[in-house]
C-alpha cells in the first residue's frame, strides 16, 4: 500500500513566489538603470552594484542591454533583503515627492490660467490664500500676459507670472 498522507512537506516558498520575487528585482534593476547620476548617488549601493548599473546604462545595444539588466538583477539578488528594501523605500520616496511637486506645478498653472481669465475677481481669493504676493506686479503681469496672447506674441508676461505664483506658493506661510 501507498501512503499519500506523507510528512515531508516543503516549507519553502513556492516557485512561483521565487519567481514573482525574481521578477520584482529584475524590475528594480531596470528602475535602476534608468536613474540619473544624482538619484543614483543618493541610493546606498555597494560599489561593485553601481558599476554595473553604470555599465547597464553605457549599453546601447536593446539585446545586450536586456542582458546586462539581467546580470545587474542577479547581482541585486546577492544583496541582502534589508538593503535592497532600503533602495525600494528611497525610490518609493522620490517618485512620491515628484508626484507632489507635479501636483504643485499644476495648481500654478491653474491659478495662472484662472487669472488670465478672470483677472481682478481670481486675484482677490489668490491674495486670501497666499497674501505675500504683491497686487500691483500682478496685476500688471496679467494685463501684459493678456495683451501678448491677444497680439500672438511669445508668452513673456504669462511666465514671468508663472515664476512669481510659484515663488508666492513656495513662500512659507506667515
Amino acid at each position: 500500500m501507498i501512503d499519500h498522507d506523507t510528512t515531508d512537506e516543503f516549507d519553502g516558498p513556492s516557485r512561483s513566489q521565487l519567481r514573482r520575487e525574481a521578477l520584482d528585482v529584475l524590475k528594480l534593476a531596470t528602475t535602476l538603470a534608468t536613474l540619473s547620476d544624482a538619484q543614483l548617488d543618493r541610493l546606498p549601493l555597494p560599489d561593485d552594484v553601481r558599476s554595473e548599473v553604470e555599465r547597464t546604462r553605457a549599453t546601447p545595444s536593446h539585446g545586450a542591454r536586456k542582458r546586462q539588466t539581467q546580470f545587474l538583477a542577479k547581482q541585486l539578488r546577492r544583496l541582502d533583503e534589508d538593503a535592497l528594501d532600503a533602495v525600494r523605500k528611497l525610490l518609493d520616496h522620490d517618485r512620491q515627492s515628484a508626484h507632489r511637486q507635479t501636483a504643485v506645478l499644476h495648481q500654478i498653472e491653474a491659478w495662472r490660467d484662472r487669472l488670465l481669465a478672470e483677472g481682478d475677481a481670481a486675484l482677490d481669493p489668490l491674495l486670501e490664500r497666499h497674501p505675500g504676493g504683491d497686487r500691483q506686479q500682478l496685476r500688471a503681469l496679467i494685463r501684459q500676459a493678456r495683451l501678448e496672447a491677444e497680439r500672438a506674441k511669445p508668452p513673456r508676461a504669462s511666465r514671468e507670472l508663472f515664476r512669481l505664483l510659484r515663488a508666492l506658493v513656495d513662500a512659507p506661510a506667515d
